[in-house]
C-alpha cells in the first residue's frame, strides 16, 4: 500500500480560491485546462493538500495578501493622481 496510515486530505475549489486570492471560477478554469490536478467527487472537485503545499512552497503562482493588494491599490491611485491628465490624453489617441 502506498498510503500506509495516511488519510488523503483535500481542499475544495472555494478554499483554494481563497488561498490564491482568485475567484472560484478561475480555479474551475484551471482545473478544466489541467493546470490544477483535481478529482471529481459527485458534482464537486477536490484538490489534494499535497498539491496545495507544493504550490505554496515551491514558487507556484504568486499569492496576493491583503497587504500586497493594499500596496498595489495605493500605487495605482498615486500614479493616477500624478499622471491622470497624461493618461487621459493617451487614452484619446
Amino acid at each position: 500500500m502506498e498510503n500506509k496510515g495516511k488519510k488523503a486530505i483535500y481542499v475544495s475549489v472555494t478554499e483554494l480560491a481563497k488561498m490564491l486570492g482568485i475567484s472560484h471560477v478561475a480555479v474551475f478554469k484551471r482545473i478544466k485546462k489541467g493546470q490544477v490536478p483535481a478529482i471529481k467527487i459527485g458534482r464537486s472537485y477536490a484538490i489534494s493538500t499535497e498539491y496545495v503545499n507544493d504550490l505554496m512552497h515551491k514558487g507556484g503562482p504568486r499569492i496576493l495578501t491583503k497587504n500586497k493588494k493594499k500596496e498595489i491599490k495605493q500605487a495605482v491611485e498615486r500614479v493616477v493622481k500624478e499622471y491622470g491628465e497624461t493618461l487621459r490624453l493617451l487614452g484619446k489617441e
